[in-house]
């Protein structure tokens, strides 16, 4: 029987404009009856998701900013933070990239530079909880992910990752959509912060189920056996997945549940 399910948000769990499915609430309380835990685990901010989540903040299991940081009932479970030298490193790689927006991901909150101010709109999807700062140096926090923004190109894959290239190997660099690229400590991922939430929580992949659609969603479907891709999935999430779902616009997610409830595995 399934005892936890991990759905990515954007292009997964959410509609085409961001919308939570109007089935929703009732999915989550028949879960709740059934002492099946629900996880959203995307690359947004953890602050992002407990404000999306609010009225679930004791009853879900948060994996934020793609895996580097995980919470349940409100207390860190798991994270991975970047040390200063590799950080440095990237950052001087940024400045060398003028079209491309990067955001600083600590544990109490973002960071954004003032000059950054147009790209904004898209920042905000995916980070409440931020602050302006003249420079990087004047951060004091725990870094665990910096993400890069291709607000103008909206190209990621092809205008920000190539030139991630030479950390390949040092660092875990994940496309997270068309606008963004996400890059972390290496080995940090989905995949690994859910085996450890598997091992603290004693549950077997076999017990699990998650739904995804991106590049990000790689290794999240090799750590559970009922992986969905969605419909509207990149072809490589396709071929790794177990199972397909629906498209997010057509509340895939809702009916993937609804399809493993008939089949008794929930």
């Amino acid at each position: 029987m399934i005892k936890l399910i991990m759905s990515d948000m954007d292009g997964t769990l959410l509609d085409e404009k961001g919308r939570l499915p109007e089935e929703f609430d009732d999915v989550m309380a028949m879960l709740k009856s059934r002492n099946v835990l629900f996880a959203p685990a995307s690359g947004r901010q953890y602050y992002a998701l407990l404000h999306q989540f609010e009225k679930y903040k004791d009853d879900f299991v948060f994996f934020a900013e793609n895996g580097t940081y995980v919470s349940y009932h409100e207390i860190e479970l798991f994270s991975s933070t970047m040390k200063d030298a590799i950080l440095q490193s990237l950052l001087a790689t940024t400045k060398q990239m003028p079209d491309v927006y990067p955001v600083l991901c600590g544990k109490k909150g973002a960071y954004v530079t003032s000059h950054y101010r147009p790209f904004l709109s898209e920042m905000e999807k995916y980070y409440t909880a931020y602050t302006f700062v003249d420079d990087f140096s004047e951060v004091k926090d725990d870094i665990i992910k910096l993400s890069l923004c291709d607000a103008d190109a909206q190209d990621a894959e092809h205008t920000i990752y190539p030139k991630l290239a030479k950390y390949n190997g040092r660092l875990q660099v994940a496309v997270s959509s068309n606008f963004w690229v996400d890059v972390m400590n290496f080995g940090i991922n989905k995949g690994i912060a859910i085996q450890q939430v598997q091992k603290l929580l004693g549950i077997s992949p076999m017990e699990c189920a998650a739904f995804g659609d991106y590049l990000n969603d790689v290794e999240m479907m090799s750590s559970v056996y009922y992986s969905f891709a969605m419909e509207n999935a990149h072809p490589k999430i396709k071929e790794l997945a177990n199972f397909r779902a629906k498209s997010n616009v057509e509340h895939g997610v809702i009916q993937g549940i609804t399809e493993l409830l008939e089949k008794k595995l929930i």
